[in-house]
């Protein structure tokens, strides 16, 4: 026998000295690479995305889209690599998302971003503010949340708000912190308290106030004189430093005396008013609950980090730092609670999947220790850390990051990754023991029997896996680490099998003289033999027990394709993982009042403090909780009105509570539904993600010719989904109505009267709008301190109040009312847009039996055709992409669905691809077109097994399911091509047909049920995790199935196709077919 390419290279290392050198500096390089590589829980996204602000005052939402919104979509549409424009155009401002393709370079993108911005300032009307650009990332999401709160009365959240302030400022002092924000307390300020009737007493306006406080509060480096021979500086004027200095600012004459402001108002220096509720409590889960039965008021100081930065260390220094604090900083009876901490969560995540992996190479070595002996064990046992230390170091130079999908492409190789070593290890075993040749000859002439076809098998395998790393859209980064970790590993596992594994095996597997001189007696005996030759030779002799078995095969093949249709196995894109974190948002409607939206959020947070699985709880009413990363593509951040509230929900760790955090959610939603429906709110009970962010599972966004139709569609779609099976959390974008007055100056009176109508707006925008109107110069101050005017709450009871104030005209004093009429209308609502096209979205969550959006928004047909439509228009359902037109009303559905089916796409896409790449492959190798598809019978062979796995465990089909079945592919054709190579060499060697097929069968069954159980070990351990339970589920059943049927159908199969060409070669031998 010739030496083939794999022979030469095993002839090289099988004794040399290198080798040892190799394995040990192999191991080093891994191990040290292990410890540099940061570590994340989940992949880093890139998806460069900006919002763009833009300020019109005055403008209503109608006026916004056709100055702002329109020209701006128009630009910024013309970018190279925007995927998405989603825009508000709002009363006084307009908001534009803008949404990069997945993979775009950051840095390029935001340029070209503000290129076109700054090259088109001039396209808007005078009265509209610069653009301002907000770029989004995913490392805004803060890692590190703390939240300050005391039981002691004496701190109140003005206090603890100032703590807050020094802690972040202490914190952002630690190397890769890149943002902290303080959320919640109230602020200091210096507000002026205006007294109106003292002011029309002493004829001073509340613009005239302000115009003196600013006059007032200035200072400048003047410059220079010299005199003599030196030269001094000059700096003229002084800012306003105390309350004192600005009670006793003089701020007018009347009756030829000067005012002092502390006249015409009162000067209060200390919090402002509370714009925000922030509190804290105990869950009964932990001791403290018991204890502190109540809620305190809180401040949460969330920490973000840099890009690429190592959360876990992070985390670690900033809580280190806290502890220090503690000393000089924070009092004893301030309590900061750790209400966040992805370092920790990530670490612990990565140190299961590495334990994971750890388990599945010991659980791999003691199988192959049991069937080849404990020398051959720890052959296999040696290569497989040499292959993971070489995949992590190729991670460090690719700069992935260790998170849950790198990790979990290793666990997922380890059975895929031993058969190579394996493979040739217990070929040169069986060798070994046949005595046929001295030990070195015989050690090379097994590497060279099974080499070569390993390096295809190996190379079926790597085809079956990389294709998958071409995902498009918002999996892409999710999915493509798999594949291509996992095929790095393969490629690298070729090299030490081909190199180590003979030099292990050679001087490991040697069998001493004396020692089983009955191995000689040659298969017949094995006990393998015996029963392969049972269940095969009466399916090769008889046609019709042939052609039964491959039938009952076909049959189960056609029901586990059924088990899709009939909902036996339900598709999802991801099934939800784990999590110790649950939010709860809260809208009510527009115009409710912070008091009241805290009274709601306080009931609900009430019941969840009964929940048995909850730690902790933040409420914060006005403002919004730390971002998830959820909240980072849902714009929660931008939440902050006095009608919205979150709940940021903390549960005990996953190995202290028996219940997912899926399911907590799904117990506890129909009582916070329940809450909500007394008080009118809408409330959505949001979970971590296991895939990708999206704006809601379901969304439909309705399109059409007229937008107060497309919201009349919309009501009803709303409809619709509530009386849907399984739907949850319904909410569409549309506000409610509130109430708004406008003063309409009349321009004959104001003139009249010496009064400019501007002089209203500005009179009426800063007392009503409490703007700042300066700073209060304080050293000591962290943050600015600003300088407010207002009314007393009294004053400004009713519209009455508010005309009745007076202003300064050229005659006197003169009322606002006498100079305005007062119109009361209905606020105009937002318009959304996406994609230039007017949009009305509708929202919606899945929880329930049938948990995937798939099903609910495959069975809307029907009803969105009763939808009642304004006379000559139609309904359309589209779900892919954006309508053309919107001559007609269109349904378009999004969110996870739209997910689904690109991933689904882009995998069954892939899938074609793999099973074209393999047959070239074994075309190629064989020089045979029927050899291939024979092989290839093995592939359909492993869907019975898979959809079997999935039925038996009630899991659901996701994402992760396919790729096991495309990775199975490439097992289950390689164990073909390693059983129909062997038949080819026996029959070349002249051994008749179904001897060929019966020994090729019992001496690769050993290898075969040795890689099987690897893989599926590999696997197993993986099946606790619920994110990739499906994959796991396919690899397990796929593969066991799938040998099962392999080592019987596939070599009937080859019989029937290959037994004439090969009788026609060996007539000469018929007779000893005649039993």
């Amino acid at each position: 026998m010739e030496k083939g390419f794999a022979g030469r290279i095993a002839e090289f290392f099988i004794n040399s000295k290198l080798t040892i050198l190799l394995m040990i500096a192999l191991m080093i390089i891994g191990v040290y690479s292990s410890t540099l590589i940061p570590r994340e829980e989940e992949p880093q996204i890139i998806i460069p995305m900006a919002d763009v602000m833009v300020g019109y005052p005055g403008a209503n939402p109608k006026e916004v889209e056709s100055r702002i919104v329109k020209p701006m979509e128009k630009i910024i549409s013309n970018i190279k690599g925007v995927e998405h424009i989603h825009s508000m155009a709002m009363n006084g401002q307009a908001m534009i998302i803008v949404q990069f393709y997945v993979g775009e370079d950051t840095e390029r993108s935001y340029v070209k971003l503000y290129d076109e911005l700054m090259k088109n300032k001039n396209i808007f009307p005078k009265g509209v503010m610069e653009p301002m650009v907000k770029t989004r990332s995913i490392d805004d999401v803060p890692m590190l949340g703390l939240t300050l709160w005391s039981d002691n009365d004496s701190y109140n959240d003005f206090q603890l708000r100032q703590i807050g302030e020094e802690l972040s400022s202490e914190i952002k002092k630690i190397k890769d912190v890149s943002l902290t924000k303080t959320i919640g307390g109230r602020n200091r300020q210096l507000q002026v308290v205006l007294d109106k009737d003292k002011m029309a007493e002493l004829n001073v306006d509340a613009l005239s106030v302000m115009q003196m406080i600013q006059a007032n509060n200035g200072s400048s480096q003047s410059g220079k004189f010299d005199a003599g021979d030196s030269e001094y500086l000059l700096t003229t004027g002084q800012f306003l430093n105390s309350a004192e200095d600005v009670e006793n600012l003089v701020i007018g004459t009347s009756l030829n005396m000067p005012v002092y402001l502390k006249q015409v108002a009162t000067i209060k220096d200390g919090a402002s008013d509370p714009a925000n509720y922030v509190s804290f409590g105990y869950g009964n889960a932990v001791e403290n609950g018991k204890k502190f039965k109540s809620e305190y008021p809180a401040v949460t100081v969330s920490v973000s980090k840099v890009k690429g930065a190592d959360a876990m260390k992070i985390s670690e220094q900033i809580l280190t730092k806290v502890d220090e604090l503690k000393k000089n900083l924070i009092p004893n009876d301030v309590h900061v609670e750790v209400t966040r901490n992805y370092g920790e969560t990530a670490s612990h995540k990565v140190s299961e999947l590495l334990m994971h992996l750890g388990v599945a190479i010991l659980a791999v070595t003691i199988l192959v220790m049991l069937a080849m002996g404990w020398r051959g064990g720890l052959v296999v046992f040696f290569s497989v850390p040499l292959t993971f230390a070489l995949t992590l170091f190729s991670y460090y130079i690719l700069g992935y990051t260790l998170n849950r999908i790198t990790l979990f492409a290793l666990v997922f190789v380890v059975g895929i990754v031993v058969d190579d070593s394996i493979i040739i290890a217990e070929n040169m075993h069986r060798h070994f023991h046949m005595r046929k040749l001295p030990f070195k000859q015989a050690a090379i002439y097994a590497i060279n029997e099974v080499g070569n076809p390993t390096i295809l098998a190996t190379f079926t395998v790597i085809a079956a896996i990389l294709p998958m790393a071409f995902v498009s859209g918002m999996m892409g980064p999710y999915m493509s680490p798999m594949p291509i970790g996992a095929s790095i590993a393969m490629m690298l596992s070729l090299f030490v099998a081909l190199t180590v594994t003979p030099y292990l095996g050679y001087h490991l597997l040697k069998v001493k003289d004396e020692q089983h001189q009955k191995k000689e007696q040659g298969l017949e005996t094995g006990r393998i033999y015996k029963i392969y030759k049972k269940i095969e030779q009466p399916l090769l002799d008889s046609k019709s027990k042939r052609w039964t078995m491959m039938g009952v095969t076909a049959v189960l093949l056609l029901i586990s394709v059924a088990a899709f249709f009939t909902k036996w196995v339900a598709v999802k894109m991801l099934p939800f993982d784990n999590k110790n974190e649950i939010q709860v948002v809260i809208d009510m409607p527009e115009g409710t009042t912070l008091e009241r939206t805290s009274a709601v959020t306080q009931d609900i947070a009430q019941y969840l403090k009964i929940v048995p699985e909850v730690v902790n709880y933040q409420n914060y009413v006005g403002s919004s909780a730390p971002i998830t990363f959820n909240g980072l593509v849902r714009h929660y951040d931008v939440r902050g009105s006095s009608n919205t509230a979150d709940i940021q929900v903390n549960l005990l760790h996953k190995e202290d509570r028996d219940k997912q955090s899926h399911d907590v959610a799904k117990t506890i939603r129909p009582q916070i539904q329940k809450i909500a429906a007394k008080y009118g709110a809408n409330v959505k009970i949001v979970e971590v993600p296991p895939g990708p962010p999206v704006l809601s599972t379901i969304v439909a966004e309705i399109y059409g010719p007229d937008y107060d139709g497309q919201i009349k569609v919309a009501k009803q779609v709303e409809d619709i989904l509530k009386k849907t099976d399984d739907v949850v959390d319904i909410d569409w974008m549309v506000e409610a109505p509130q109430k708004e007055f406008k003063l309409v100056p009349d321009k004959e009176k104001a003139m009249l009267n010496g009064v400019a109508p501007q002089q209203i707006v500005g009179n009426m925008t800063y007392l009503m709008g409490e703007y700042p109107i300066g700073n209060l110069y304080d050293e000591k101050s962290s943050d600015p301190v600003d300088i407010v005017m207002k009314l007393k709450n009294a004053d400004k009871s009713n519209i009455q109040d508010i005309i009745g104030l007076k202003v300064k005209g050229q005659m006197g004093m003169v009322p606002v009312g006498d100079l305005v009429r007062v119109e009361e209308k209905e606020l105009d609502k937002t318009i959304y847009r996406k994609d230039q096209k007017r949009v009305v979205y509708v929202l919606a969550d899945m929880a329930g039996k049938l948990e995937s959006p798939a099903y609910a928004i495959l069975g809307m047909d029907e009803k969105l055709k009763k939808i009642q439509l304004p006379n000559g228009y139609s309904m359309n359902e589209l779900y892919m992409n954006q309508p053309e037109d919107e001559g007609n009303y269109t349904v378009k559905w999004d969110g996870e669905w739209q997910i689904t089916l690109e991933v689904f796409r882009d995998l069954g896409t892939a899938f074609a691809v793999v099973i074209i790449i393999i047959y070239m492959l074994i075309v190629g190798w064989f020089q045979n077109f029927k050899t291939p598809i024979v092989m290839m019978v093995a592939i359909p062979l492993s869907l019975i097994g898979i959809v079997l796995g999935h039925w038996l465990l009630g899991a659901f089909f996701t994402a992760t399911s396919f790729i096991g079945m495309i990775a199975l592919a490439g097992v289950m054709v390689r164990n073909s091509v390693l059983l129909i190579d062997f038949i080819e060499i026996r029959l070349k060697e002249g051994i008749p047909m179904k001897q060929a097929i019966i020994e090729a069968g019992a001496v690769r069954t050993t290898p075969i049920l040795l890689t099987t159980g690897a893989v599926v070990i590999g696997a197993v351990i993986i099946l606790f995790d619920p994110i990739f339970q499906g994959l796991a589920i396919s690899l397990v059943f796929g593969a066991i199935v799938s040998t099962l049927l392999t080592l019987v159908v596939v070599p009937l199969v080859y019989y029937a196709t290959e037994r004439k060409k090969w009788e026609k070669k060996s007539e000469s031998d018929d007779k000893f077919f005649e039993v």
